[in-house]
């Protein structure tokens, strides 16, 4: 049914409506309004109202608008505003534990595959990093036509492992490999994103993908844990929980796809990426292990499961 006005209750309309005008109300307030809050409201209006398949579409899908709108409003209370910036240390650390000897020097994993990089490992780092967020839709989206219970534990995880994630970003600020190599261990605070070694894969194919998507960098020292490199392990464990068979192998090359593609490109150290393995983990164990087993949270489910069947 088209625009079902009828079926949805004043309750539901005003709460859509405050909802939608509290949200931009906020961005405008703390980040500044850009014409893509308002595009994504509009178009979230539109298809709950459109049709009962829309509106049940987009309320489940809500789980990973959140977690876009929590992303971007980091902007407005950076992390290095809360404690120090780790540029060094983590340096050090990950020479130590995984330094290269080349040359008479310790470099880090980084610094030796900037030195050693080449076009067929730049287009697969690029191919990889550039699914970090598609696959977990399109497996989102699959729960979504199979099994929708599935797929609100799948993305009520995701968004947890996120905020795990996000706090340990104030806790622990930390700059990515590619910043030291620019900037040293001098702290610039307002410094953009950089799409790093990314940028061979724009330049080889002539696009610009990853200058684009790293120029609405929400915060550079964002580095540890790297949640790029939580999801796809997350992926996996539900892919595998929902035996989905030989596709399993591509959610596990999708694993160390992602990780290598981290490292190569200079966007994390490897600690940032065992960082974030144990961020999924934990993700995973309080959501399974603690939450599930919850009365009132399994209920909430059930209610968000209802209105989303």
């Amino acid at each position: 049914m088209l625009f079902p006005l009828k079926t949805i209750n004043k309750k539901t309309l005003w709460i859509l409506a405050v909802t939608s005008i509290f949200y931009l109300f906020i961005v405008w307030l703390l980040v500044g309004l850009k014409p893509e809050n308002i595009i994504i409201v509009c178009c979230y209006n539109f298809f709950f109202l459109l049709s009962d398949v829309t509106r049940k579409f987009v309320t489940a899908f809500s789980i990973f608008i959140v977690f876009g709108i929590i992303y971007d409003l980091m902007k407005a209370y950076p992390n290095y505003l809360v404690n120090s910036v780790d540029v060094i240390p983590v340096y050090h650390l990950e020479k130590m534990l995984f330094g290269i000897h080349e040359k008479g020097l310790i470099l880090t994993p980084n610094e030796f595959c900037a030195i050693n990089h080449t076009t067929f490992f730049d287009i697969i780092s690029g191919f990889f990093y550039i699914n970090w967020m598609p696959i977990p839709l399109a497996l989102g989206f699959y729960f979504y036509c199979k099994d929708k219970k599935q797929f609100l534990h799948f993305s009520l995880t995701f968004l947890l492992t996120n905020v795990i994630g996000f706090c340990i970003y104030y806790i622990h600020p930390a700059a990515p490999p590619w910043y030291i190599a620019k900037y040293g261990s001098t702290i610039h605070f307002h410094t953009g994103g950089s799409p790093a070694g990314l940028a061979r894969f724009d330049e080889f194919l002539h696009i610009n993908v990853f200058h684009s998507i790293y120029s609405r960098n929400s915060n550079v020292f964002a580095a540890m844990p790297s949640l790029h490199s939580a999801y796809p392990v997350i992926v996996l464990y539900y892919a595998l929980k929902s035996k989905l068979g030989n596709i399993n192998w591509f959610f596990l090359l999708f694993v160390f796809g992602i990780w290598f593609s981290a490292v190569y490109s200079g966007h994390h150290y490897i600690v940032d990426v065992i960082a974030g393995l144990l961020c999924a983990l934990f993700g995973i164990f309080i959501y399974q292990r603690l939450l599930c087993r919850i009365n009132a949270y399994n209920a909430l489910i059930d209610r968000y499961y209802k209105n989303i069947l």
